[in-house]
């Protein structure tokens, strides 16, 4: 055997010299924060019930019926791991950096009136969401409202392609109700609809509507007919995932109405439901696609879709839902909202949920007797 050259060895001594004698970084250590944690709830449930809360009057019961699996790949996901707040925090999506970022709203300002109501006058106004000028429909109760103003509703629609979507078209009737309850109304055009400003990029992969709103909650208000402590909020389907957030990131709002909402946490977002018809499937696609490409599926990087999910976070809702679904919905599984019902009652959270048998994703079968559900549960938490 060849004698090895003495200029290799020295190479090769000196390596072991620095990799031994270089300095040992002390690797900090930080306990998460435990969040909560529900239960694994099997699905489906064979009848849904109203959990007990305070109230000044008595709730309808809710309306039991067998619930279909429309979940053709696995059951809704087990709970949540704990969150390393630190690792994911400047994620735009996740809800520790949404709550750590500025949303002042603006003064709004009616760009036009438009023909009135019954009992409510109309009008499109427009406010400011992150240098952007954002449309909305704004309602507001005939006649001089409470001394401190009247209470308000933010509406979150869902999704509508942004190509034909038009701030006085769709969801008239549903404002309609609410407005002539006496509430004044507010439903944002979120970024890139009809009239805004800015690109209209999802609701999923980017915290943008859900920014859109959460300003709309500051500029109303600053608005002087409105009462700034009776806030509330009705989200349907993306909507209802936009509530959800807002109401983990935001002490404002003190109740939250959800119709058919995309309510379950990421992880189920991603692996179990095929019925992503809530978006257009290149939107739907690509989220999924470039957020699992960038930082695993949730089965391989668990911390990263809790931290984005609000279902983590359910402890810190700023107020009471309700929640209502149809079983025949075939656009949002009826087991994201049965679900999370099961977590929040399990945690002793106020929740209801009323569910419809055979009804589609816009109630329209029931849609008198869910509306007036919705008021009542407004009234108990804004007017009394």
């Amino acid at each position: 055997m060849k004698p090895i050259p003495h200029n290799i060895l020295a190479f090769f001594l000196g390596i072991l010299l620095l990799s031994s004698c270089g300095p040992q970084l002390e690797q900090p250590t930080r306990a998460p924060r435990a969040l909560f944690t529900p239960p694994n709830i099997p699905i489906p449930f064979p009848t849904v019930t109203v959990t007990p809360r305070p109230a000044p009057s008595a709730r309808p019961s809710a309306i039991p019926g067998q619930l279909e699996s429309l979940i053709p790949t696995e059951v809704i996901s087990a709970p949540p791991t704990l969150v390393d707040e630190e690792l994911y925090l400047d994620h735009p999506l996740s809800i520790e950096h949404l709550r750590q970022g500025e949303y002042p709203g603006s003064r709004i300002t009616i760009e036009q009136e438009m023909e009135p109501g019954d009992e409510y006058r109309r009008y499109i106004v427009s406010y400011r969401s992150e240098g952007l000028k954002i449309y909305a429909l704004m309602t507001i109760p005939d006649g001089d409202g409470p001394d401190d103003g009247w209470p308000v509703v933010i509406f979150n629609h869902g999704y509508i392609s942004p190509d034909v979507y038009r701030t006085t078209e769709r969801y008239v009737e549903y404002v309609d109700e609410i407005a002539r309850s006496g509430y004044i109304v507010f439903r944002s055009d979120y970024r890139g609809h009809d009239l805004s400003g800015g690109e209209a990029r999802g609701a999923y992969g980017y915290p943008d509507y859900t920014i859109d709103v959460l300003n709309a909650v500051a500029s109303i208000k600053q608005y002087a007919d409105a009462d700034p402590d009776r806030i509330g909020m009705w989200g349907h389907s993306m909507g209802g995932y936009i509530t959800l957030r807002c109401m983990v990131i935001s002490k404002d709002i003190k109740v939250g109405v959800i119709w058919a909402g995309v309510v379950a946490p990421y992880p189920d977002l991603v692996n179990n439901w095929p019925q992503y018809a809530t978006e257009t499937p290149d939107i739907a696609d690509n989220w999924r696609t470039s957020l699992t490409a960038e930082y695993g599926t949730p089965s391989q990087n668990p911390a990263f879709w809790d931290a984005i999910s609000a279902n983590s976070y359910l402890t810190e809702l700023s107020g009471p839902i309700q929640l209502q679904h149809g079983t025949a919905d075939v656009e949002v599984p009826v087991q994201f909202s049965t679900s999370l019902y099961q977590r929040l009652a399990d945690a002793g959270i106020p929740v209801e949920l009323y569910t419809y048998e055979n009804d589609d994703h816009n109630l329209s079968n029931s849609f008198s007797v869910a509306m007036r559900r919705t008021i009542q549960t407004l009234d108990t938490y804004l007017k009394y």
